[in-house]
């Protein structure tokens, strides 16, 4: 399973951000490219407890659906509501500056990998890092792939 605590999995992701643009083609779902960026650089704010989401748990969630989302092979479903607060046109960061908003995520990359202390997830719950680090990888990956990247 992929992880950023692998720096080739970092590397990998950084390249594919900078291949998008701002003009590239969502194959799902009703974010731009723009909006995507800030939703990820939102979702690593969440994760650091820097950001508000209100809490969507119960049991079911925090054990069956989180190992099942960190832990297989099985891509994430397109379509699955976010937490209001990172909802774009809701609570969600608009967009500004394209080369600003992608060198966020860039930097926050690492910077997350980095991290010793997290928030609760607001769907997982608790989570220990590792599972953060492939909750990340697999957050981005999945919208990387939302514009074929």
């Amino acid at each position: 399973m992929s992880t950023l605590a692998d720096p080739g999995a970092r590397s990998s992701l950084c390249e594919r951000v900078a291949k998008l643009t701002p003009q590239s083609p969502r194959q799902w779902g009703k974010m731009t490219a723009h909006e995507m960026i800030c939703h990820l650089n939102d979702s690593f704010l969440v994760s650091i407890g820097e950001k508000y989401a209100s809490p969507d748990t119960n049991f079911l969630k925090r054990t069956v659906v989180k190992w099942v989302a960190l832990h297989t092979p099985i891509e994430w479903p397109h379509g699955v509501a976010t937490r209001p607060e990172l909802l774009q046109g809701q609570g969600g960061t608009a967009p500004v500056e394209w080369s600003r908003d992608c060198d966020a995520l860039v930097r926050g990359i690492p910077a997350f990998a980095a991290r010793e202390k997290f928030a609760a997830h607001p769907i997982f719950g608790e989570m220990r890092k590792a599972d953060w680090l492939i909750w990340a990888y697999r957050h981005i990956d999945h919208h990387l792939r939302q514009f074929a990247m």
